[in-house]
């Protein structure tokens, strides 16, 4: 569905952060005359109409009676498109689509390379942009990591950088290459169920004429089988790591050891924008001395420094068990101290207590709604190292400050959603900062967003 399709129809936006102020935006600009009615939290009421006067502001949650009065609702993302509401106004005749569908249907020629993942996405977008620009090449780095499509609507680019996550996979319209860097349970709230999780990430494997997909993961090798056009990473015959460098085949290419982003996974990251770059037709050997000039993401292993004789690492994106085994290995060999806990999904923490149950020189202080479970578990495991358990994330930075000796690491890697005690990740990553000492405010721009 195209932007001019909506002249003459009953619109609604359902959403007012940043994604849904983009929609707005946009149909302004390309409908200025077009009525629009925005559902919106009643907290954000006076500043909706402050944006604009003209909107139709109704500061609910709508119903199917409600919806059903809209011949199109442009949602946000975090929308569940599984709400029963959504789903009876739809079975009623009422079309959804969102920005992201929007921006595909007014840029089908785009040059796109469309990532997404349960983790390593938005760092692999990243590196994309990264590299490609280190070439010369004219790039857009946009999406859910932290742009906007629309956004960008009037921008022309050599080629897109676009991070999707699991609600919007199913949004994107045909792009050149379709990158999946990982498969493990998240976002189940939002789905429903793991298979459907599972089966909306995979929708991007029917919009890429090329899916480069990780090759280490059985599952996702065998989920991804049929596609015609596959290329996996971290093969031997592929982009992959072997004994401490990047390899493209049997040739050396970049040490690991001089990547700036700690850890086995976001070797394997790089691996992805190599093999992405190369995909898309540009020269992937000559970008990778590029790879020591990036700087890591906010929230992703992100180092803040020292304080207090301990060096202290923010890695509240980790919302999967599985992340927060990742971010340990990175540190493998340090006094760790590791901070975990938050909103509960319900997700499987055996396979982490498993992992760490041996570690003797790993503290663990369990916080937020589901840190009773998790310690409950490390303790019925009879866990090696020290195991605590606080109620908030405050009580949770203290308490590793005093576990944590001199040089040690405090890491915070949730495994869980900030949902219980913050907004999103973000705000708990700043918070985490500034309790240690940090600015949380300075610690939080993402580089390179938007065209360059």
């Amino acid at each position: 569905m195209r932007i001019a399709e909506l002249a003459g129809q009953r619109v609604a936006i359902w959403g007012f952060g940043r994604e849904g102020r983009a929609a707005i935006a946009a149909l302004r600009a390309r409908l200025p005359q077009l009525s629009l009615t925005l559902f919106c939290s009643a907290a954000e009421v006076a500043a909706a109409q402050a944006l604009d006067p003209a909107l139709l502001v109704r500061g609910e949650e709508p119903d199917a009676v409600a919806l059903g009065g809209f011949d199109v609702v442009v949602k946000s993302p975090g929308i569940s498109a599984y709400k029963p509401a959504l789903l009876a106004a739809q079975d009623g005749g009422t079309r959804f689509t969102s920005g992201t569908a929007l921006w595909f249907a007014e840029q089908p020629q785009a040059p796109v390379v469309a990532v997404t993942g349960t983790k390593g996405k938005s760092t692999t977008t990243a590196l994309i942009a990264h590299l490609a620009r280190a070439l010369g090449v004219r790039t857009a780095l946009a999406g859910n990591i932290g742009l906007p499509l629309l956004e960008l609507l009037d921008v022309r680019a050599q080629l897109w950088a676009v991070e999707l996550s699991s609600f919007q996979t199913g949004e994107a319209g045909p792009l050149p290459l379709g990158v999946i860097t990982s498969l493990y349970e998240e976002h189940l709230d939002w789905h429903g169920s793991r298979e459907r999780y599972v089966a909306d990430k995979l929708k991007l494997a029917a919009a890429a004429r090329t899916l480069l997909v990780n090759g280490t993961q059985q599952a996702l090798l065998e989920r991804t089988a049929a596609h015609p056009q596959r290329v996996l990473f971290g093969v031997r015959d592929g982009w992959h790591v072997r004994d401490g460098c990047i390899q493209r085949g049997e040739e050396r290419v970049f040490a690991v050891a001089d990547l700036p982003v700690p850890g086995a996974h976001n070797a394997l990251n790089a691996c992805a924008a190599l093999a992405a770059l190369e995909a898309m037709g540009h020269d992937a050997r000559s970008a990778a001395p590029a790879l020591a000039r990036f700087h890591a993401l906010p929230h992703r292993l992100q180092p803040l420094g020292g304080h207090g004789g301990r060096e202290w690492i923010n890695d509240s994106i980790s919302t999967t068990p599985q992340a927060t085994l990742a971010a340990l290995t990175s540190l493998a060999g340090r006094q760790v101290t590791v901070i975990v806990g938050g909103h509960d999904r319900g997700l499987d923490w055996s396979e982490f207590v498993e992992a760490v149950s041996d570690r003797a020189e790993l503290a663990i202080v369990a916080q937020g709604a589901n840190g009773p479970r998790i310690a409950a578990a490390l303790r019925e495991a009879q866990a090696a190292g020290e195991v605590t358990l606080v109620a908030t994330l405050a009580e949770a930075v203290e308490r590793a400050q005093a576990l944590t000796p001199d040089g040690g690491v405090v890491l915070l890697s949730p495994g869980a959603p900030s949902f219980d005690q913050f907004h999103d990740y973000a705000e708990r990553g700043r918070r985490f900062a500034e309790l240690a000492g940090f600015d949380g405010l300075a610690i939080s721009g993402i580089e390179g967003l938007g065209i360059g």
